[in-house]
């Protein structure tokens, strides 16, 4: 299985309860590939500056505490 298409069609022959497993699979695979890329953003220094304004915004008062 090599194409975004031939995975479709497997995916689409699976009963629903391995489509579940696959779905949750996926979404973890996701979060984890966001978080690498975080990482190394941060990393890189490329978060830097949003860090510097949003501490910019705290000491000026420009935050609301989270519901």
């Amino acid at each position: 299985m090599s194409t975004v298409q031939e995975i479709e069609t497997a995916i689409q022959q699976l009963n629903p309860q391995d489509i579940e497993v696959v779905a949750d699979w996926l979404q973890e695979y996701r979060e984890e590939l966001f978080d690498r890329q975080i990482e190394a953003d941060a990393k890189a220094g490329k978060l830097d500056q949003l860090m510097e304004e949003a501490a910019q915004d705290y000491r000026a008062g420009r935050c609301k505490p989270l519901p």
